[in-house]
């Protein structure tokens, strides 16, 4: 009797422990979903938005995984994912993710899901209420253990400065809340048009251990701006970034571990902006730089840039090509696997930098 209350008692701890660890699946898809389905890949949800719900009422411990089919998706308002009843891990991460990914034989670009902000701005007013500016977020990240993988991510529609000293701004990425670690935003393209589309700020991140990889920022005013916490432990690499009208990185909030490597750029207003004080320096590695306004600042904000830093705050060897002038092959043709990437063969692709985990050369 005591041997099968033993065993009855280790089955039952047993199968807690299988539903203890979970995998959460989420199917969205913007063409053929509907907001009142399962969200399973056969009846799969219409709005990222309502993605974010289903995820925010979960409880567990384990992945939770939100894949999305291509198509546009509209957000009216901000998506945020914000489950605090669930308990992630290194491991077994919150993925809001392509369903077909960059690496995929089966992929194109034509299969990259698109998201782009529709929706009203929160308006800033000074002590005379007078608007001074405004701004929203599309995906607002307030979890650890994130990774957002294989999206296109467009900016707004919107006319970023109706008048002086006003600025109204989309920030397509967000990763805010206290004491958050672990977010990797990997093979995304970035697209913004300065007039049409501005696309304001590609990732805001307030945290600890944030990976930036494999991305394509393309006309995208800044970059990647880590702020209002100390960025520990984090990283850019492999990434592309073209035609910024402000800067390719912003480290107010950066450790001085900060690791940058085999990022290519070219046609960039900006490449860095140091805190105010400018009291950390950084390494660049292997990476290139080719037609650039300025090489580094410090201070700046929404508004503006800064002012000149002392270049020796950005430390690098002769493994960084650095050119004033000058530009890259870059594909226009829209049925091409490279397209807004560095032709393969051409100046820059030796660096791996774009949506491919694997060069040209190695495929």
């Amino acid at each position: 009797m005591k041997k099968v209350l033993i065993l009855g008692l280790c089955y039952l701890m047993a199968s807690y422990h299988v539903l203890a660890q979970q995998k959460e699946m989420i199917y969205v898809n913007a063409n053929s979903g509907n907001d009142d389905a399962a969200g399973s890949q056969m009846t799969p949800l219409k709005s990222l938005f309502e993605a974010a719900k289903r995820v925010n009422k979960l409880a567990g411990k384990g992945s939770i995984q939100v894949f999305l089919s291509e198509g546009t998706y509209g957000l009216a308002e901000t998506a945020t994912f914000n489950p605090t009843q669930w308990v992630f891990s290194k491991q077994d991460r919150l993925e809001i993710r392509a369903e077909i990914l960059p690496d995929s034989s089966a992929w194109e670009p034509n299969k990259m899901p698109i998201i782009v902000s529709t929706m009203p701005f929160k308006l800033e007013r000074d002590d005379k209420k007078v608007i001074t500016g405004g701004s929203n977020y599309g995906i607002l990240i307030e979890s650890s253990h994130a990774t957002i993988q294989g999206l296109r991510i467009l900016g707004e529609p919107v006319h970023e400065k109706p008048k002086a000293g006003v600025l109204v701004r989309n920030y397509p990425i967000v990763w805010e809340g206290k004491n958050l670690s672990d977010l990797r935003v990997t093979q995304c393209q970035f697209l913004g048009n300065q007039f049409a589309l501005p696309n304001h700020l590609g990732i805001l991140s307030n945290g600890k251990q944030l990976e930036v990889d494999h991305c394509v920022f393309y006309g995208v005013k800044d970059a990647v701006v880590m702020w209002n916490a100390p960025a520990e432990q984090s990283s850019m690499h492999h990434n592309l970034i073209l035609n910024s009208y402000g800067a390719a990185v912003w480290t107010w909030s950066t450790t001085p571990d900060f690791k940058f490597y085999n990022n290519v750029m070219s046609g960039i207003n900006v490449l860095w902006v140091l805190e105010k004080e400018a009291k950390n320096a950084f390494q660049i590695q292997n990476s290139m730089v080719i037609g650039y306004n300025q090489l580094v600042n410090q201070g700046g904000g929404p508004q503006d840039f800064g002012t000149p830093a002392d270049p020796k705050k950005l430390m690098y060897g002769s493994d960084f090509v650095l050119q004033k002038t000058g530009g890259l092959s870059i594909e226009e043709d829209q049925t091409s696997r490279y397209y807004l990437q560095i032709k393969p063969g051409t100046l820059g692709t030796s660096y791996g930098a774009g949506l491919f985990y694997k060069s040209s050369n190695e495929k």
